[in-house]
């Protein structure tokens, strides 16, 4: 019985190392290889071939399934000094898109799934959210600041199209003169502009676009039902013609595999007619090092070990380092390198500017408590 061979999880890795994890386990048009055991999980699940050959067997067909949750609060709030928001709101968790390098993949492990593949197959939408958020927005003792719409899971994946739960959200940020921020690699944004727009022109929103690679390749092995570079080029370029500020987000950069087209893609976001632009170095906590390292091995072999020993030369000889401040930039003499390229491609093409921040001076609470609609005065 020959079982599935992880990277060692410190110091550097070898080409052999990389060889011998390299089995298939591909599902077509999902980003994650394997479905590994979550790790609250009692049982540990582990591939192996038995002999009979059946691992190398094409895997059946895996679709989507959409489950309703009745939250019982909308606003998540964060104490995190490296971030610039305080608060959130998710109508999603897990995301179809199946971004590999997804930082809200371990999420799924507090239901008992997978960070792997049941993370981009087995989603949880929240109907009441709406509803949830006009409620919270109405509270005597809420005070206004920038809530950060979709930034844990995009909250405009494919099945929004249908559920339109974003678009009901957006309504309400509308209604009470609410500063939201978005961000989103899906050109279904565009659908909302009606609304984005106006709160846009009241210095109440602005977008973020996650441009992580102009090649179509790389996108599709790397974040396969996503929208291609060039859509989101396209959807930049139709949210600044709206008037709505656009941040060029390159998130993340991965040392050895994309990491070379920074210059490249500031310079088309530019072109698009983003305003702004920032990066965070890829992040690896809890499951995600072992679904990103099977990846590697799967797509990229032969740069699989550079790669590795390189994310683990910004993180003191580990995967990841959680400290605040550290985890999004890295540290030692590459990542410095990194941050110096982008400020200085930001610097030419406009993007390194200060953002103004969005205004909360105008909100204005359509409910009181109980219910009751205020007087406009």
């Amino acid at each position: 019985m020959r079982t599935r061979q992880k990277l060692s999880p410190k110091g550097r890795v070898t080409r052999d190392e990389v060889s011998a994890a390299g089995e298939r386990f591909e599902q077509r048009g999902r980003g994650a290889i394997s479905n590994q055991t979550g790790r609250y999980e009692p049982e540990t699940r582990t591939a192996f071939d038995d002999g009979w050959e059946t691992i190398e067997a094409p895997a059946g067909r895996m679709d989507t399934s959409l489950t309703a949750e009745t939250a019982r609060t909308l606003i998540s709030f964060n104490r995190s000094p490296d971030i610039h928001f305080d608060r959130s709101v998710n109508p999603y968790r897990g995301c179809e898109h199946g971004c590999v390098y997804c930082f809200a993949r371990p999420t799924h492990a507090y239901n008992g799934l997978s960070a792997g593949l049941d993370f981009e197959s087995r989603l949880f939408f929240k109907p009441n959210g709406p509803e949830l958020l006009r409620r919270e927005l109405s509270r005597p003792e809420y005070v206004p600041r920038v809530i950060a719409l979709g930034v844990n899971t995009d909250a405009f994946q494919p099945a929004e199209k249908r559920l339109r739960l974003t678009r009901a959200l957006l309504e309400v940020f509308a209604e009470f003169n609410h500063p939201v921020s978005l961000l989103t690699k899906s050109t279904l944004i565009q659908r909302d502009i009606d609304l984005v727009a106006p709160l846009a022109e009241k210095g109440l929103a602005r977008v973020g676009i996650s441009l992580t690679t102009l090649d179509p390749a790389l996108s599709r092995r790397m974040e396969p039902r996503a929208a291609t570079p060039k859509l989101r080029l396209e959807t930049m370029r139709a949210l600044s013609r709206a008037g709505i500020p656009v941040i060029a987000m390159t998130a993340p950069v991965i040392p050895g595999l994309n990491d070379d087209e920074i210059e490249a893609l500031l310079e088309a976001s530019a072109q698009a007619g983003a305003s702004w632009a920032g990066y965070v170095l890829l992040r690896l906590p809890y499951e995600i090092k072992d679904l990103f390292h099977e990846w590697l091995v799967e797509h990229y072999p032969e740069r699989a070990a550079r790669i590795v020993n390189l994310i683990r030369e910004m993180r003191g000889g580990k995967d990841y380092d959680p400290r605040w401040f550290e985890r999004g930039r890295g540290r030692g003499p590459h990542a410095e390198l990194i941050a110096q390229r982008f400020r200085r491609a930001a610097r030419a093409h406009g993007l390194d500017g200060e953002r103004p921040p969005l205004r909360t001076d105008l909100f204005r609470p359509l409910e009181g408590p109980g219910g009751q609609f205020l007087l406009d005065v």
